[in-house]
């Protein structure tokens, strides 16, 4: 091992000398190369002997001293002279601690090239050399080593990829045809080197569009060669940053995306494609996907909805079979996009939010298009506990992507939004978010205007909105006889909280609609939906403009029957805000003395003015009474039998009346009465017998 390595420096003292001496000096490229094999010779003889960091290192020296040799070679005569000194004590600077990087702090600008070449394939050899020593290390206990593959040395491309610092502006057009050579050079190499990563990494910072889009159709199912390729630019803060806007583009567009490239390639590429990177790289990401990671979140999920809801095209049905088999990845593009949406909140330090969807299950209701945007709700809920920041950002981007025409998968995007959109700055997006939900309003899913009313609810709080939910008006009214219990709660909430707000009237042509929807949901099957509604009639009657109180004070006096009963109610709530009503309607009505027996809470001496004041209409006063004949609730029942008796004694001598005081007798008789009502029932019969005899009318009172 002495002789080799001192032979290493008979070339330097054959330059060195002068005279005769120094002819062969003058050809050192044969010794150079001869020399070179016997080492070579010699490091095959002695490898089964000396440990492999021992070899590792003479080689390594070795190595750069045959490097510094052809590099005094290219050099010029009179400029190796000059350069002798300078060489020998770098070289003695650098041989005892067998960095690479020493050749970087030559000054030399003849060798500066060739020795920044030497450090990367010095980088590349130090990563091979330490795969075969593990092998070996592992092989050491065998007895015959001569059956031992030799170490195989992967050298990295020689070709470079710039010129200076960058790819001149004229020669863009030729990045897609770089970024495909760098692809498939590594298609032969175990891991990319120094330069080449350093080659990578430039070329995404200044091209990010073309690197993204050639590599993504080079190579749609990821190999290696190119997952290799999106480490290096996922390593990068500044190169990640830059192609992430592409990315996201590509995944956006499902199934399939077109962009051009600077050579005209205009091939599609599919949308999975970007998210199989997203997942790749997410590892490797740093700060730089925080800025990206609202925008990231939403493509995510959209992929999640997508596929959950669609049958992919067969197109994208062979791509997944492909990248499944490569990756091994789930069977269902939807499972894969979980997987990578539990892998970003992962990332953003939000592991607790993945346990805690995990334990409720939501991950998997997830996978289900009827259940979908239920879960979608709940992951909202679990994010805005921590990620107030990152909620807001998804929640603009949201906003951004249900502005469009209403797609197929918009449900669960709504879901969310709804969820954080008290997060949200309605002073600055409260126009955007009107005009969502007043289109949803209008839908024909049950599920979208339940939503949508949410969405509602509480912006309506806020004066700014309120005012804007003037608009909206007309469709709120025609949500007031929906079927369905939750939407018609959710739109006299959104009317109550717009006309908390004292400077907001109703108008003359909504006060009637209004009132008259409002009075035929006092008789609600649901008591919170009759609270609401009666609570609400009253703010009518407050708010309304001085232009609409005409046309409203034939509808407060239909109200007045009702809301009599409905003071007897036996939920407490519903019987206190009847009576508040009913004195707020006499009070609209002017009719002081129904006012003041209301103050003095005399009830039935309210009832009894009341007929007596409208005796002409005691027979429409009847009528109203008489469905209550049939309310589930006794007292109900007892006070319309009670207030029908009352309204017998303003009938007499008014045959053409009777008929509808014997419907009322025949209605009651199929009801279920108490003793008292029995006894009320009894002489309201009596009397109409006493009426139909006076009167000669042949009709019969059963």
């Amino acid at each position: 091992m002495a002789g080799r390595f001192l032979s290493l420096f008979k070339v330097f003292r054959g330059e060195k000398k002068e005279g005769p001496g120094a002819a062969p000096a003058q050809q050192p490229e044969e010794p150079g190369q001869i020399q070179t094999l016997q080492d070579d010779a010699a490091l095959d003889r002695t490898q089964e002997q000396e440990p492999a960091c021992g070899r590792f290192r003479k080689s390594l020296k070795m190595f750069r001293q045959f490097l510094r040799i052809q590099c005094r070679k290219t050099g010029s005569t009179a400029a190796a002279g000059a350069a002798e000194p300078d060489l020998g004590l770098t070289e003695r600077q650098a041989e005892p601690d067998g960095s690479p990087d020493s050749a970087e702090r030559s000054e030399e600008s003849a060798t500066s090239e060739t020795e920044t070449w030497a450090k990367a394939h010095l980088m590349s050899m130090t990563e091979d050399v330490a795969i075969t020593n593990t092998k070996t290390r592992e092989t050491q206990g065998l007895t015959n080593t001569d059956t031992m593959p030799a170490p195989t040395m992967i050298h990295a491309p020689t070709m470079d990829f710039f010129e200076e610092s960058a790819v001149p502006s004229h020669q863009q057009e030729q990045v897609p045809a770089k970024v495909k050579n760098i692809h498939q050079s590594l298609m032969s190499h175990v891991s990319v080197d120094a330069r080449l990563q350093t080659d990578i990494v430039r070329l995404a910072e200044e091209h990010p569009a073309d690197v993204v889009l050639t590599l993504l159709r080079c190579a749609p199912t990821c190999d290696r060669a190119a997952a290799k390729m999106w480490r290096a630019i996922g390593s990068s803060g500044p190169a990640l940053e830059k192609a992430l806007p592409t990315l996201l583009c590509v995944m956006e567009d499902w199934p399939l995306h077109t962009m051009c490239t600077s050579d005209g390639d205009n091939k599609d590429l599919f949308a999975l494609a970007a998210t199989l990177v997203i997942w790749l790289i997410v590892p490797e990401c740093n700060k730089a996907m925080i800025p990206y990671s609202g925008r990231l979140f939403v493509a995510l999920l959209f992929h999640v909805v997508i596929t959950t809801q669609q049958m992919p095209p067969e197109e994208v049905d062979n791509f997944w079979s492909a990248c499944q088999e490569k990756h091994r990845l789930p069977s269902k593009p939807n499972r894969f996009a979980v997987q990578a949406m539990k892998d970003l909140l992962c990332r953003l330090q939000c592991d607790h939010v993945v346990v805690a969807m995990e334990r409720k299950g939501c991950w998997d209701m997830m996978l289900c298009a009827h259940t979908q945007h239920y879960a979608v709700g709940l992951l909202a809920r679990e994010m805005l506990r921590v990620l107030i920041p990152l909620c807001s950002c998804i929640t603009l981007h949201l906003l951004r992507q249900l502005s469009r025409e209403e797609p197929c998968w918009d449900l669960p995007f709504l879901a969310f939004l709804v969820e954080v959109l008290e997060r949200l700055n309605l002073s600055k997006y409260g126009g955007s978010v009107m005009k969502i939900m007043s289109r949803y309003l209008q839908s024909e899913c049950s599920q979208r205007r339940r939503l949508a009313l949410r969405g509602l609810v509480v912006p309506s709080k806020d004066l700014l909105m309120a005012r804007r939910m003037c608009s909206v008006s007309q469709s709120l009214l025609e949500l007031l006889g929906d079927e369905d219990r939750e939407v018609v709660s959710m739109s006299l909430h959104v009317f109550t909280n717009v006309l908390q707000h004292k400077d907001i009237l109703v108008s003359s042509t909504t006060a009637p609609k209004l009132a008259e929807a409002l009075l035929l949901l006092f008789d609600h099957d649901n008591s919170h939906v009759q609270l609401l509604s009666i609570q609400l009639f009253c703010k009518v009657m407050d708010l309304v403009v001085d232009e609409g109180k005409k046309p409203l004070e034939t509808i407060v006096n239909k109200s007045l029957d009702t809301l009599f009963i409905y003071c007897h109610d036996e939920n407490w709530h519903v019987a206190k805000a009847s009576r508040e009503t009913l004195h707020c309607a006499a009070k609209f009505l002017k009719r002081r003395k129904l006012k003041q027996l209301l103050e003095k809470e005399h009830l039935w001496k309210f009832a009894e003015v009341l007929l007596a004041e409208d005796r002409s209409r005691a027979a429409e006063h009847l009528r109203r009474a008489r469905p209550y004949l049939q309310s589930p609730q006794e007292p109900l029942r007892e006070v319309a039998v009670r207030f029908m008796g009352m309204a017998e004694r303003s009938l007499r001598g008014q045959q053409g009346k009777l008929h509808a005081l014997s419907q009322a007798i025949q209605a009651q008789r199929k009801g279920t009465i108490s003793h008292w009502s029995r006894t009320i029932h009894a002489q309201f019969t009596s009397r109409a017998e006493e009426l139909s005899s006076s009167s000669g009318s042949s009709e019969s009172v059963s």
